[in-house]
């Protein structure tokens, strides 16, 4: 049968009576078995255990625990608060131990059926060949904002990429949305994602069809950064079809999961994924969403945890925009593009540029020549003396403003009348309907 090492951990190896006698449990340390100090084996190390060196207890219980426990589970979460991770292992590694706290029966049956393929020692050196690392709370590395998850915080996570995830995260934004996205949505995801990276914000989706890509795709054709947040582990690229884009990202940006190496996505890992996304992250922005769509999760956890939701408007007379509409009714703020979006999210002084139509020369005309030019008739012409009445201005002050109007082009003089010049002002308008 197989063994188990000084840690706890399974191993390949057939066990050894010594072996057996070794990992006894020391009746003075309580349940479970205590995890050494010193390492008994020595060829247990990797490049994320420098040669000669114990591998590290806490992370390798950490990276135990992301096998066995499942993302978002706050009654786990508790247990690890309460016990700590290398204790929390212990216990469920022993079928001897006593259960956490207020466990069912069942619940720690089934983990502990789990905890018997944790292969921990595995999982990090098929991250390390990736040019990965297992990063956990209390690392320089780790992002301190998802703490704000409190028990649902994740265990620890598996990241590809040379980038500092902390670092990257401090200027974020969540772009997400529909996975049946239409062409207008891809547009403003893509240009969103590109016009966020030009301005040197990272660019954080899910790597899923629709919106994610194309804001991942716009960032990183913007030369920017993008971090994929994934419901699988970092080396199981999901979907398969965004396989080049998702190794794309981990070239120029940052792929995450919760999830250990070889992982596979499920439903609830889905939904728990859009949590780390929005605590990771400054602002969500939602694209496009149905009524019943994971992007509404992701907005409302971030509404949850005090961050800024946005949405992007649709056509009123689009499904797929009928969840932002209705995000937008409650808190959510409407934004166009990144510029609004970073004066949400950003610092003092980060506004967007004043938005005004285009200035027409009529209003530049001072008040009393506007009142003149209204007195004119729509139809036919009228003297000064009309024209002086109407407008309630001096016939001479009159005189003088249509003279003024008559070298702009707003009126025509016939003799002694005067009427409104026939043109076609400019407004700058876009032509439509092929006028």
């Amino acid at each position: 049968m197989n063994g188990i090492d000084a840690w706890g951990f399974a191993t390949d190896e057939p066990e050894s009576a010594d072996t057996r006698r070794d990992r006894a449990p020391d009746p003075t340390a309580g349940p479970g078995h205590a995890l050494p100090t010193t390492d008994p084996n020595p060829a247990a190390t990797g490049p994320w255990c420098a040669a000669g060196e114990a591998p590290d207890p806490h992370r390798m219980a950490r990276a135990a625990l992301t096998r066995i426990l499942e993302p978002g589970d706050e009654t786990a979460g508790r247990w690890l608060r309460e016990m700590g991770p290398e204790a929390l292992w212990q216990t469920l590694s022993d079928d001897d131990a006593a259960p956490p706290p207020g466990a069912s029966p069942a619940k720690v049956a089934g983990l502990r059926l789990r905890a018997a393929r944790a292969r921990p020692t595995a999982d990090l050196d098929a991250v390390t060949a990736l040019g990965g690392r297992f990063i956990c709370p209390g690392d320089d590395e780790w992002p301190g904002q998802l703490d704000d998850l409190g028990d649902a915080r994740p265990i620890g996570l598996w990241v590809r990429g040379t980038a500092s995830l902390r670092l990257w995260a401090l200027r974020s934004v969540a772009v997400v949305g529909a996975r049946a996205c239409t062409e207008y949505g891809a547009h403003l995801a893509t240009t969103l994602g590109a016009g966020l990276a030009d301005r040197g914000w990272t660019v954080v989706s899910g790597a899923a069809y629709g919106v994610d890509g194309a804001a991942h795709r716009g960032a990183l054709a913007a030369d920017g950064a993008t971090t994929a947040v994934m419901a699988s582990g970092v080396d199981h690229p999901y979907p398969r079809g965004h396989t080049e884009l998702i190794g794309r990202i981990a070239e120029q940006g940052l792929v995450v999961a919760e999830l250990p190496p070889g992982d596979h996505p499920t439903r609830s890992r889905f939904i728990q994924r859009n949590r780390v996304i929005a605590a990771l992250t400054r602002g969500t922005v939602v694209v496009e969403a149905e009524l019943r769509s994971g992007s509404l999760v992701t907005a409302r956890r971030a509404q949850a945890l005090g961050r800024f939701t946005m949405g992007m408007p649709g056509p009123v007379t689009s499904g797929l925009s009928a969840g932002v509409h209705q995000l937008l009714r409650g808190e959510a703020a409407v934004v166009t593009d990144a510029d609004e979006v970073i004066e949400l999210v950003g610092s003092i002084g980060d506004l967007a540029p004043e938005r005004e139509g285009r200035t027409r020369i009529r209003d530049l005309l001072d008040p009393v020549a506007t009142l003149v030019l209204e007195a004119l008739p729509a139809r036919g012409g009228a003297g000064i003396g009309y024209l002086a009445q109407e407008a309630g201005v001096p016939r001479d002050v009159t005189r003088a403003k249509l003279f003024e109007l008559l070298s702009l082009g707003f009126v025509q003089r016939c003799g002694d009348r005067w009427e409104l010049a026939r043109r076609a002002e400019t407004t700058g308008r876009s032509r439509r309907g092929g006028t």
